[in-house]
């Protein structure tokens, strides 16, 4: 076992500890994904990343995510996150503007051209209907009137999403959680728009919540894959030309922000990343 430098960040909230927190261990050459599992774990944290020099000839560095129980093969959070991580720990981008991280889905760019605000590009999403009986069920359980809900997607960018698109963001805000039983369900997603004047209030266009356990919550404070899901699908039916903020963790007693922005590029998915702990771990 040796000395492994260690960051310990808080993503996507202008407010430290008010974001969603991620374990970055820079240095993971050597650990076998028992390793990375068992310190992942152990963190009890929505996930863990480790990095280790790319094998890609493209891209800056690699990395592997894992959650408490597994690993993932993209997740949005975690990108954001090791990337300042890797930046902070002396690592030079090939392109002084765009890191570009090797996944387990591939290549994610991240623009760094804003040091406040990192931003990865969107991977692709498949969209699919979502089945009626899966619809059904999740209406049934969480309670959800059926006047509120606006429209339904089964969102697949690596992580699958059970989507559900609500008439208002407080008929999202007003879902009980709890009255989900997993694993019943895979996670589900819930987006709800703000009105013109609480737009103005808040600075936010839409409430987004991810309904799945994560560190025995019932569910997740920030979700930059599933915002960046969310945004692949009201890109394709056209509901995306602008700019947009998205308020999420609301309820869980978190001020996340996700910055969402369509360009030539693709969709970008930003916020803010804070470095709260930084030291060494034994592995």
């Amino acid at each position: 076992m040796i000395k492994r430098r260690f960051i310990q960040c808080d993503v996507f909230s202008p407010t430290p500890t008010r974001g969603n927190a991620l374990a970055v261990v820079l240095d993971s050459e050597g650990l076998s994904a028992q390793d990375m599992q068992s310190f992942a774990a152990w963190t009890n944290l929505a996930e863990t990343t480790f990095l280790s020099p790319a094998t890609h000839p493209d891209a800056d560095y690699q990395v592997r995510i894992f959650t408490p129980t597994r690993e993932m093969p993209f997740a949005g959070h975690p990108t954001l996150g090791s990337c300042a991580a890797w930046l902070h720990g002396g690592g030079t981008p090939k392109n002084p503007h765009i890191v570009r991280q090797q996944c387990q889905i591939g290549l994610v760019d991240i623009d760094i051209s804003q040091p406040d605000t990192l931003a990865f590009t969107a991977p692709p999403t498949a969209i699919a209907p979502l089945p009626a009986t899966q619809l059904e069920a999740i209406v049934q359980a969480l309670g959800i009137a059926r006047e509120s809900l606006v429209r339904s997607a089964q969102l697949n960018n690596g992580p699958v999403w059970q989507v559900l698109e609500l008439d208002t963001a407080e008929a999202v805000l007003a879902v009980d959680s709890s009255r989900v039983r997993w694993p019943t369900f895979k996670p589900i997603g819930l987006i709800g728009a703000y009105s013109q004047n609480q737009k103005l209030d808040q600075g936010c266009d839409f409430e987004v919540r991810m309904l799945a356990p994560s560190s025995g919550m019932s569910e997740d404070p920030i979700t930059g894959s599933l915002n960046a899901a969310l945004a692949q699908w009201m890109h394709a039916e056209g509901r995306l030309n602008s700019p947009i903020t998205v308020s999420q963790g609301s309820v869980i007693g978190r001020h996340g922000r996700v910055l969402i922005r369509p360009t030539q590029a693709g969709i970008q998915v930003g916020g803010a990343v804070h470095r709260v702990i930084e030291g060494t771990v034994t592995l």
